[in-house]
């Protein structure tokens, strides 16, 4: 029996927070398809913003960077509400054991893309690593709380699985899901009281990604299906550094480099930001990845490159000691040579769709992190808001959430998975081949700057990939890569819908058949 007063499907800072706070009102299990450390928290390298200095900056301050940042789209009362929470957030994480970089005694603040005031608190360059591994002890050493690694959710049970049709349905609920033992081959019914999606995001959907290969929408794909509200989904933000080394996995190059100084040169060493933004380096992150974008399609080049020669060798080997000696494994020595970059898929701004305590629009299900639209980001994340937005939600979903649990049962009438009349297949080459077509599609179409034409067109091939896939999921005993695609073929649906829904260029969005922008634009 797996009965559980809460679920917790994901395993980055936002499911960890929501797991270690619920555990003092119930049983919790959390659900990660990989080991538990493997979550987009731990490639943050960034850090986390919040006003931690009241003499120089401000709540005021930092509110406006956001909306700035969000091309108009923001929920103020969402922005509002995070950014007044940052510091005690913050100063949780350090309770819990996590040791934020410090100079002379104090916390040393960053600075990155849109902020105006330095406020970005990390640890060197690897701050999610750090936080996730504090968390992930601080889990371990709890009683309440089940891990179950290598354990893939593949559906939310609902009252569909009790064969009632959702579209007659005033009101769903969620009363679990189905998850897969990957060492066993069985699928399990996991029923819970609340269920929270903390899956993260989708860059998988792209060719090039900033994201670990885990990174598959998944949570936005289960919720889909179950009928819940997804929003913004054409807001994709590309993080315009992306290390362009063939074996270097499109390592992240962090923002903080340009905080620091670094400066974005072109193939003839031209530094080129100034004739896109007054901000230049430091203008946010769609202002940036279309002004490379623009520079690699006037050119034909490859890379753009950052140069941070300039600065002493020593202080770049100290405050960047991660992106030094990954790049040094890859012959670039960044204090004597410029790194090559291009933009990847790197964060969604969209999701499922919650109020303020991360509620969606199913009962007893929740979604916190990257997965949910909270209307913080609106239609561009400002940088390092994503582990606060973790932090700030996961913590105002278990308060949501414990109200009423005492009182819930579990659905016992929840049916167990049935695979009958399905068969095992040898035709697996048909899954690689159909996700790296699928990630072209998107790469090639709905990129960082699209047309009606192109959407169209991306819209065609998805659904060609879909009547495929379906058909394969039909006859076939179920897996992970083949839950992965599927789940990756309806985020990829979501992105291109969305898309050509908006009749505007605002943000991360950018429709050369709609060049007016009421947000920013190159």
């Amino acid at each position: 029996m797996y009965n559980f007063d809460f679920l917790v499907i994901g395993s980055g800072l936002a499911g960890l927070t929501f797991a270690l706070k619920a555990a003092e009102f119930g049983s919790v299990a959390i659900v990660t398809k990989r080991e538990i450390n493997e979550a987009n928290t731990s490639y943050a390298q960034g850090g986390i913003s919040g006003v931690m200095n009241l003499v120089d900056d401000s709540y005021e301050k930092h509110i406006n960077d956001t909306l700035v940042a969000g091309a108009g789209l923001c929920d103020k009362k969402a922005v509002e509400a995070m950014v007044k929470e940052a510091p005690r957030l913050i100063n949780e994480l350090m309770t819990r054991g996590v040791e934020f970089t410090k100079k002379n005694g104090k916390l040393h603040l960053g600075r990155e893309g849109g902020h105006s005031e330095n406020r970005v608190v990390h640890v060197d360059d690897a701050t999610g690593m750090e936080v996730e591994n504090v968390m992930v002890r601080n889990v371990r050493n709890h009683p309440n709380i089940t891990v179950f690694e290598h354990h893939f959710a593949m559906e939310l049970l609902t009252e569909h699985h009790l064969g009632k049709k959702a579209k007659y349905l005033k009101n769903i609920h969620c009363y679990g899901a189905y998850v897969l033992d990957e060492a066993t081959g069985k699928v399990h019914r996991m029923l819970a009281k609340r269920t929270i999606l903390a899956t993260g995001g989708a860059g998988a959907v792209y060719a090039k990604t900033t994201n670990p290969d885990i990174a598959t929408g998944d949570g936005i794909a289960m919720a889909y299906r179950a009928k819940a509200k997804i929003r913004n989904m054409e807001f994709v933000q590309f993080h315009p550094t992306a290390l362009n080394v063939p074996e270097a996995d499109s390592f992240l190059i962090s923002e903080a480099l340009r905080g620091h100084g670094a400066i974005l040169r072109n193939a003839d060493g031209v530094a080129f930001m100034e004739q896109y933004d007054a901000r230049k380096e430091l203008a946010p992150r769609d202002i940036v990845a279309r002004a490379i974008d623009d520079q690699l399609k006037k050119r034909g080049d490859k890379s753009v490159f950052l140069d941070i020669t300039h600065l002493p060798d020593d202080e770049t080997r100290n405050a960047f000691p991660n992106i030094y000696e990954t790049c040094l494994q890859y012959g670039i020595d960044i204090t004597k040579q410029l790194i090559p970059v291009v933009p990847a898929a790197h964060y969604f701004c969209g999701g499922v769709e919650t109020d303020l305590v991360g509620k969606t629009s199913v009962q007893q299900l929740y979604a916190c992190g990257e997965v949910a639209y909270t209307g913080v980001h609106g239609a561009n994340r400002l940088a390092s808001n994503s582990l606060l937005e973790a932090l700030y939600f996961a913590d105002r979903a278990v308060d949501a959430a414990i109200i009423g649990v005492d009182k819930t049962t579990f659905n016992e009438k929840i049916p167990q998975w049935d695979e009958s009349g399905t068969f095992n297949t040898k035709e697996w080459v048909l899954i690689s081949h159909n996700r790296e077509e699928l990630q072209q599609i998107m790469s090639n179409y709905v990129g960082i700057v699209r047309s009606d034409l192109r959407l169209e067109r991306a819209l065609r091939r998805q659904t060609l990939l879909y009547e495929e896939v379906e058909d394969f999921y039909s006859r076939t005993r179920v897996s992970i890569p083949l839950f992965e695609l599927r789940n990756l073929i309806s985020i990829a649906y979501l992105i291109i819908r969305a898309a050509m829904d908006r009749k505007e260029s605002c943000g991360l969005h950018y429709n050369i058949d709609f060049e007016d922008s009421i947000g920013q634009t190159i």
